[in-house]
């Protein structure tokens, strides 16, 4: 009996120790799943940036313009961008070249989504441009043009970099949505890591996955926070 009690007991910790590394190869699979739709999310976060950020200059000086025609079109791009969701910008820019030019839509799901998310935060930089040029008293601009500087040289070198230091703030605030508001690429069907995540999720029938992809988020909204409380602190020059 003592025998047959030791064999139940090896079985079982055999049982217990299969079932261990088992899980734990499971959970290695699901997190390099998700990092690698992760690292898709981070190729959507950096090219956005990357067509964006120029993009909203124009825009915010379009918007500022004096000739009547260009500011009024951009206040229109202005709102309709920024009153429409950023699902139905996708939608419109992935379906609109077929409908309209007959173009085929293979191999358009990524570069719509990065053409959507580019223009819709654009406008969104772009107001925040306008609010920092904005803020720069007109004295500075006299002062500039007294001294001799052209133009083109007392806005790079005289307003450009107080404006960074005015818009880092709210710059802040958009860049972070922009890493969460990744998840929409889904709508596309483009393999980001919430869509990773939710395919687990279901196939699974866990939450696991969900809570596991919000932990990259979280990662990722830190990275950004630190990255601009350092710009900040490095450009508080009398402090």
């Amino acid at each position: 009996m003592q025998f047959l009690s030791l064999l139940l007991n090896s079985a079982s910790g055999t049982d217990y120790t299969e079932m261990s590394m088992n899980f734990m190869g499971d959970f290695w699979n699901m997190i390099v799943q998700l990092a690698e739709g992760f690292g898709v999310s981070i190729s959507i976060f950096f090219l956005t940036l990357l067509f964006a950020l120029p993009l909203a200059l124009p825009i915010a000086l379009g918007r500022m313009s004096k000739i009547k025609v260009v500011s009024k079109l951009i206040e229109w791009l202005l709102l309709i961008v920024r009153g429409t969701p950023l699902m139905l910008q996708l939608i419109f820019v992935y379906f609109a070249p077929y409908y309209l030019f007959d173009i085929p839509l293979s191999g358009y799901r990524f570069p719509a989504t990065i053409i959507a998310f580019s223009i819709n935060y654009a406008c969104y930089f772009a107001e925040i441009y306008r609010s920092g040029l904005q803020a720069i008293p007109i004295g500075q601009h006299e002062a500039a043009s007294v001294l001799g500087y052209k133009k083109s040289q007392t806005f790079f070198r005289i307003v450009l970099p107080q404006v960074i230091k005015h818009i880092l703030p709210p710059m802040s605030n958009e860049v972070i949505t922009l890493i969460k508001d990744t998840a929409l690429a889904q709508t596309l069907a483009v393999v980001e890591l919430f869509r990773v995540a939710n395919t687990m999720a279901s196939s699974q029938a866990s939450l696991l996955p969900i809570i596991i992809a919000g932990v990259f988020y979280l990662i990722g909204s830190f990275i950004i926070t630190r990255f601009f409380n350092f710009a900040e602190r490095k450009l508080n020059y009398y402090r």
